[in-house]
């Protein structure tokens, strides 16, 4: 705990970041090196502080590091798996050997405390730097109490009760221990209340937090306190009034296609999305969402290493999402990509020609035989053809033509915005709230509206409506952005589902009822002196 918060903390302390703006939407280029006692001296510096959280927050949360990149969101999940045959064993997808050395649990709670600390550091200062207006203030302080809150809620789901760190820390400090779980999620609702009042309710940079961002942010937070022993007797209902504000101000999209245009990203639906941009200063590591659910499409003929496809990065959708789609979704064909063109003129392919076939109902041998180009039938996703390990539908939702194609430990640079919030995932949010507070018709009319967007012309009854269903709904709407490890954690469906759609997870059946909690890592119960208790069982 001592490196983790302290390190960060201080190195808060010792630099800031110059964040400039334009007419439109906010910048968030990084220019280091400002003391705090230098930046008391005027508003810019106030703004170096709070954009700092920003810059910091979207790094963390689009920077690549090896087996790290959103594997603590939706690997090992009923939805998403780890690219291989059915042969062998992941500690975070197969849950085999989960414990309190795995690297990717050091770094993301180093990562989120940063945040808390890049926050702490705003909130110890905002009183103390000169001549700053009261609004901006206000405003400024709303936005640090907003991913204080984020960072805290990722991290009282993961890990259960975590230290509570509101102060800066100036000095070497180790003696830190867990907070109760419930006490930690009081902060988290103290923030966000806090937030609410402070923020714009219309920003007039695009970008920045809003209102409604942290509304729909609470709305969450009291939807997953609403499941929990010490939930509040109306965390249902609160979570339904504020995201039928949000819903009311974020209106969908007309077809889900707008939704996943790239010349359409910032649009009514969105409610909170991290910038990039095209230019070095402001794209920093860049976008890394395209490389999302691909695998080496390059050893096929006719496809290179190229900017229209891009490189992977290990994981894949379950079988059990490939089938998830009615035949009038039209979530379906905007989210993957069934046939696959040549981009190199190689072995009888012409540039434009089919390179790659996946049909949704399996082929004749005979058929596929006829073809000039692979053709691979949805059961043999998971086995090696001679050419890849593994090959499905890959992910075109978040492509981002022209990006480069690069490896583990490169820049991504991709520039499209990384929508973390948008209106559909209230109108779920919505429907879940309602059907745990025992209104199964409203929660049919929440989620009808998101599934007629998608083309599907029968509408859900009352009836229809049940936990499976939401899910299910979630994942074809919001699969990639949102954290579905968390979504399962908190419907008590974890256990279940993993093992029965996951099949390496099946395969292995190492999953327990401790995986409801990621181990604390042991660098941190070993720096405090062990005053950090580990979970159950690790």
């Amino acid at each position: 705990m001592k490196k983790s918060i302290y390190t960060s903390a201080l190195a808060l302390l010792l630099t800031s970041t110059l964040v400039t703006s334009c007419d439109d939407f906010l910048e968030e280029t990084n220019r280091q090196a400002i003391s705090i006692p230098s930046s008391r001296e005027n508003e810019e510096s106030f703004l170096q502080l709070v954009n700092y959280i920003y810059e910091i927050t979207r790094d963390n949360t689009t920077r690549y590091a090896p087996d790290m990149l959103y594997v603590l969101e939706d690997l090992g999940t009923d939805i998403v798996t780890r690219a291989s045959p059915l042969t062998g064993v992941d500690a975070i997808n197969d849950y085999v050997d989960m414990n309190a050395s795995n690297y990717v649990m050091q770094v993301y709670w180093a990562n989120q405390y940063k945040q808390i600390a890049a926050a702490n550091t705003l909130l110890a200062n905002a009183d103390l730097i000169d001549d700053v207006e009261e609004n901006l203030k206000t405003r400024g302080v709303g936005e640090a109490k907003f991913f204080r809150a984020w960072s805290y809620f990722n991290l009282v789901e993961n890990f259960g009760g975590v230290p509570v760190v509101t102060e800066p820390i100036t000095t070497a400090q180790s003696d830190f221990t867990r907070a109760e779980e419930h006490e930690v999620y009081e902060l988290i609702v103290s923030d966000l209340n806090d937030a609410i009042n402070a923020v714009d309710e219309n920003p007039e940079e695009f970008g920045r937090v809003s209102k409604d961002a942290a509304r729909h942010l609470l709305s969450k937070v009291l939807l997953t306190r609403g499941y929990k022993s010490f939930a509040a007797s109306d965390d249902y209902t609160g979570a339904i009034s504020l995201a039928e504000t949000v819903i009311a101000n974020h209106p969908l999209e007309p077809t889900f296609a707008d939704v996943v245009d790239m010349e359409n990203q910032r649009n009514d639906e969105v409610i909170f999305s991290f910038l990039f941009g095209s230019e070095s200063s402001s794209v920093g590591w860049g976008n890394t969402k395209h490389l999302l659910y691909k695998f080496e499409y390059f050893n096929y003929p006719g496809l290179a290493r190229g900017t229209l496809y891009q490189n992977g990065i290990g994981r894949m959708p379950t079988p059990y999402f490939f089938n998830m789609f009615e035949d009038e979704d039209t979530r379906n064909e905007e989210t993957l990509r069934y046939v696959m063109y040549a981009d190199v003129a190689e072995e009888g392919l012409e540039v434009g020609d089919t390179a790659i076939y996946f049909p949704k109902t399996a082929w004749s041998q005979e058929r596929i035989d006829s073809k000039p180009y692979a053709v691979i039938n949805p059961d043999q996703y998971l086995v090696n053809d001679g050419v890849t390990n593994v090959h499905w539908p890959m992910f075109k939702k978040f492509e981002d033509p022209g990006a480069p194609f690069v490896y583990a430990n490169e820049r991504a640079l991709g520039d499209r915005d990384m929508i973390m919030m948008r209106g559909a995932e209230a109108y779920l949010i919505a429907a879940e709230a309602a059907l745990q507070n025992n209104n199964a018709g409203a929660a049919a009319n929440y989620l009808n509206a998101v599934r007629s967007r998608a083309g599907i012309t029968t509408p859900l009854t009352a009836g229809d409506v049940d936990l499976a269903l939401i899910l299910d709904e979630r994942a074809r709407e919001l699969i990639g952005e949102i954290n579905r490890w968390m979504d399962l954690k908190r419907t008590g469906t974890l256990l279940s589902r993993v093992l029965e759609y996951n099949p390496h997870a099946a395969l292995n059946s190492a999953i327990a009822e401790k995986h409801h909690l990621r181990p604390i890592p042991q660098a941190e119960i070993d720096a405090s002196g062990k005053t950090i208790s580990q979970n159950p069982d690790y």
